[in-house]
């Protein structure tokens, strides 16, 4: 069967009159989906780090080491890696509408099962099968969003849906510790995979792989989606072409994943440590900083979209934010190396984490950007750097720390990477799509 030709470039949606950015979404079904992937982002951010907050009363229920307790911490990382890719090729084979749903269960059951725990090894499972779950879940979203998104609305999408992440991030301590002081640890797993559940069984009710197949979708709202959206027209993936493309964004989500493992996991015991603080004096430092990552990938998002909108260029509206983003946060780290002020440290910390976010929708725009057929796939490629990094940085940077006996060497190997990571970004082209297969032409 033909493949349907593209009658509407991503230049020409760019240059099309912008009716007005609230009007994009109020009333479209559009705008529902971007609010279930909101949910989703926020809810799997807070499965990643809601353990860090009930570490120490786990710890001492089930009796684990240090060691024991770092080996689960480290579980989720290496299925959420390694199942990058084969989850966007799920995502593109069998459509986001079904993937989501069931990766949902899986990471719903994997939280609820945490609370079950009785042992190490009840424990590592549970967070090995959270990994499974996630791991499929950005690519899987990313498909979504290149289905229902028009190309000059995908920084948006992206920047908002993370935002909600980096959201989940800043709440996740505080929710944690309230329910907790409540009840107990298990039951803010408990809760939290009933709220999992709860999100799976709307998203398989609301969402559907064409727009068109949508009950409440306008013909005005369809005109929106180019060709290829409309038709959801899957060819074979050019892999030797698709590859070329994706690795140096998958080198770039690498540095920017090195430095926000480092933020995850890293900032709260330097605020510690380095300023010997208090639980909730240092925990209230680094929300604030967490906290300038939202507003980093709102800006991110809707920066790109604009410059898309006033160039016409691809190229232009992600390179810019990109490179902007990876050297503004080089940039701001920099001081942290040289002074000790608390107040300074923690504004250059959150203006660093502001400029690392800006980065983030772009990224993942990206996939969508060059692979608009294949974004699942092209997206799991593309966070495999972040897994990567999930799996090494925060173990280098801990060791680093031992063996220095400083925060000074991880901050400035952390922040040299950005600076690779920039220069890797100025050579990255959007506007060059993937060729369409000759027996689709």
């Amino acid at each position: 069967m033909p493949h349907p030709t593209n009658t509407t470039s991503a230049s020409a949606q760019a240059t099309t009159p912008n009716t007005g950015f609230l009007r994009a979404y109020r009333r479209r079904v559009r705008g529902w989906i971007l609010l279930l992937l909101c949910g989703m982002y926020f809810i799997t951010y807070v499965d990643r780090v809601n353990i860090s907050t009930a570490a120490p009363f786990i710890r001492h229920d089930l009796h684990l080491s240090n060691t024991q307790l770092g080996l689960v911490l480290s579980a989720f990382a290496i299925p959420y890696a390694f199942f990058q890719i084969f989850g966007g090729l799920l995502a593109d084979r069998f459509g986001p509408r079904k993937l989501l749903f069931i990766v949902g269960i899986v990471w719903a059951l994997a939280t609820a099962c945490t609370g079950f725990a009785t042992g190490l090894a009840s424990l590592f499972a549970a967070r090995l099968a959270l990994g499974f779950g996630e791991g499929a879940s950005f690519p899987g979203a990313t498909q979504a969003m290149s289905r229902w998104l028009p190309a000059d609305q995908r920084g948006f999408g992206q920047g908002i849906t993370h935002a909600f992440a980096r959201l989940g991030n800043a709440v996740a301590p505080l929710a944690v510790a309230a329910i907790i002081a409540a009840f107990d640890w298990r039951m803010s797993f408990w809760l939290l995979g009933a709220v999992s559940l709860i999100w799976a069984v709307a998203w398989i009710l609301s969402y559907r792989d064409r727009p068109a197949d949508h009950p409440r979708i306008t013909e005005a709202e369809l005109s929106e989606l180019d060709a290829r959206q409309r038709a959801d027209e899957r060819p074979p993936i050019p892999w030797p072409a698709l590859l070329r493309r994706i690795l140096p964004v998958t080198a770039v989500d690498f540095a920017y994943g090195w430095m926000l493992w480092v933020y995850l996991t890293w900032i709260p015991s330097f605020f510690s440590e380095s300023y010997d603080l208090k639980l909730k004096t240092f925990a209230l430092f680094s929300t604030l900083v967490l906290l300038a990552g939202v507003v980093g990938d709102t800006v991110g998002g809707l920066l790109s979209d604009h410059l898309l909108r006033r160039t016409g260029s691809l190229r232009i509206a992600r390179r810019l934010v990109l490179v902007g983003g990876l050297l503004g946060s080089f940039v701001f780290i920099l001081p942290t190396l040289f002074v000790h002020q608390l107040g300074l440290v923690t504004v250059c910390l959150a203006l660093a984490f502001f400029f690392l976010e800006l980065t983030n929708p772009v990224l993942w725009s990206i996939p969508m950007d060059i692979a608009p057929e294949h974004a699942g796939t092209a997206g799991g490629l593309m966070n495999t750097g972040f897994g990567l990094a999930g799996i090494a940085s925060p173990a280098i940077f801990g060791l680093l720390v031992d063996q220095t006996r400083s925060w000074v060497v991880p901050f400035a190997v952390s922040a040299g990477l950005l600076l690779v990571g920039g220069i890797i970004a100025s050579r990255i082209d959007p506007d060059k799509k993937l060729p369409v297969p000759a027996e689709a032409a």
